[in-house]
């Protein structure tokens, strides 16, 4: 019927996103379930200390006006950046840490 399901682990977010875009791209597929999951790799206080070292080395951001919270595998960023493109850096930066399964971003562009 042209759906393919996906199963498995993955250690990283974007190898979840390319596996599906990989597949997206063969013929025949009308539709993809994608059922992989992230392994889980760090504690919460790790995560959030990994993802507030992204931020201090990132020249662009503004770590001062930034706030991690982590609840399990659930990342929450707040705060205030100045463009659009530092919003979406930090997401990035939460999203590269191993264990990250959901981003939360309510950082605002002032």
């Amino acid at each position: 019927d042209g759906w393919v399901t996906l199963e498995g682990e993955v250690d990283w977010q974007y190898q979840k996103e390319a596996a599906q875009s990989a597949v997206r791209k063969l013929a025949g597929v009308v539709g993809i379930n994608n059922m992989l999951i992230l392994k889980p790799k760090e504690t919460p206080e790790n995560i959030k200390e990994r993802i507030e070292a992204a931020f201090a080395r990132n020249a662009a951001l503004d770590s001062r006006k930034l706030r991690v919270t982590v609840e399990g595998k659930t990342v929450k960023l707040e705060g205030h950046v100045h463009q659009w493109l530092e919003r979406k850096a930090a997401e990035n930066a939460a999203w590269s840490i191993p264990g990250v399964t959901h981003v939360e971003n309510y950082i605002l562009i002032a």
